[in-house]
């Protein structure tokens, strides 16, 4: 009885590099940027990873590992992928090479058991630098006249190895929201004046900075992140509609200024690098004063339309610090589409009609803010109606001076005896 328990006791003093784990499954997610190589493995996995070139190959070197069964063949998972291969090395360690394509810059980490996988070994292979023409599609498309589409960026929020919240009957958020995110750029693009990039467009992660950064890259006039909330009690219900709190964006403003160096094109297209501190301290709450006015207007006519379809959850926009809600010189929205976690709205969130109605939806919120604040330039402030809603700090000369009209002539076309405007009142804007 000693001996046996001196050799349970040793087993579980034993360094965790000298017990086996057993890799039971591998994954593959591929997105326009990067790979990602999920393992599923049976204990925290001590591993090494490195690079070869001529051919570029990728070596895994797993301590102590076996496999629980064949690994799966990523032929035509991947074009960056040309083939998989594993072998056991003297010393015990489980040796997973892929040939490749191209040479990539990896990294990996382990992460911990949550509520939908176990332990798990990630290995990303990043080729952004490698692969320029895996950028997303440009738009910002010009009209004849020259006057330029609105930009709008869907974001289907989670992806990949992250699959969002789960509904009792097995459905995943980032299915449903990747679903209604596509019937929603169809829709847009088939509005004259507007155009729409997909951030993600397959089941895959992007980082929530990325997805910022790629909807700046795009210059996007507007950014809609979709996702579909889960609450404890399934009974709960309802769409809600997000934009950045005041303290997301106090945060966000210390970090901008914080890296303002590292970036030439911070606020709507003006470097930070070269103002001193109180100059671009102002120029950035500006920026963000302005964006988070025109975030909450948006939002508003979003949950406006919403409320015509369905329950909502709350009757207000609400305020959240949000990472995708950070841009400060982007409106940024997020929509809660409804309670994944009630079986009721699961089933809503899988029937395709229901999908088209929640989509046209938030277009129609989209369309009506656009028809009161074009962005000047854009072919919808030459077709809409010259109007404009105040956001707090506009005066009616700079209103004036953007529409590149008198102050006369503005005063005249909204019967003003002076200069006093108010917050959210429409100025209709006399032709030039």
């Amino acid at each position: 009885m000693n001996k046996l328990a001196a050799l349970v006791l040793l087993f579980f003093t034993l360094p965790l590099a000298a017990r086996t784990v057993s890799i039971d499954n591998l994954r593959i997610w591929a997105a326009p940027e990067h790979v990602r190589l999920v393992l599923d493995t049976s204990a925290p996995a001590e591993h090494t990873i490195f690079s070869l070139k001529d051919p570029p190959r990728l070596v895994l070197d797993i301590e102590q590992a076996t496999l629980r069964q064949e690994l799966p063949d990523l032929k035509g998972k991947s074009d960056l992928i040309a083939g998989l291969r594993s072998a056991k090395r003297s010393d015990g360690s489980l040796r997973v090479v892929l040939d490749l394509n191209r040479d990539i810059k990896p990294k990996s980490f382990v992460l911990k058991p949550s509520s939908q996988y176990g332990h798990r070994l990630v290995v990303d292979l990043d080729e952004a630098a490698t692969q320029a023409a895996a950028a997303p599609r440009t738009v910002k498309s010009v009209t004849a006249s020259g006057e330029r589409n609105i930009v709008i960026a869907v974001d289907a929020g989670h992806g990949g190895e992250d699959p969002g919240a789960k509904g009792p009957h097995g459905t995943f958020e980032k299915d449903v929201v990747l679903t209604i995110a596509r019937e929603l750029v169809r829709m847009i693009n088939r509005e004259r004046g507007m155009e729409a990039v997909l951030i993600r467009d397959g089941d895959y992660y992007i980082g929530l900075r990325k997805r910022m950064k790629l909807a700046r890259e795009q210059k996007a006039d507007l950014f809609i992140s979709l996702h579909a909330d889960a609450f404890s009690d399934s009974r709960v219900t309802g769409s809600s509609v997000y934009t950045l709190s005041p303290r997301g964006a106090s945060s966000e403003a210390a970090r901008w200024l914080a890296e303002r160096e590292n970036n030439a094109d911070l606020v709507g297209g003006v470097s930070l690098e070269d103002k001193d501190e109180l100059l671009a301290s102002v120029l950035l709450d500006l920026s963000q004063t302005g964006t988070q006015e025109a975030s909450h207007r948006v939002a508003g006519q979003i949950l406006k339309r919403l409320e015509k379809i369905g329950e909502t959850h709350k009757a207000q926009v609400q305020r959240a610090g949000f990472m995708v809600l950070k841009s400060p010189d982007i409106p940024s929205v997020l929509v809660e589409l409804a309670f994944i976690s009630n079986p009721q709205e699961e089933q809503k969130l899988t029937n395709s009609r229901h999908q088209r109605r929640m989509a046209e939806a938030i277009l129609q919120g989209v369309g009506e803010y656009f028809s009161t604040s074009p962005p000047p330039g854009t072919l919808l402030a030459k077709l809409a109606p010259r109007n404009h809603v105040i956001s707090r700090g506009e005066t009616l000369g700079w209103i004036a001076q953007r529409y590149q009209v008198s102050l006369t002539s503005l005063r005249s076309a909204n019967n003003l005896s002076g200069d006093h405007i108010r917050v959210g009142q429409v100025l209709q804007i006399p032709e030039t």
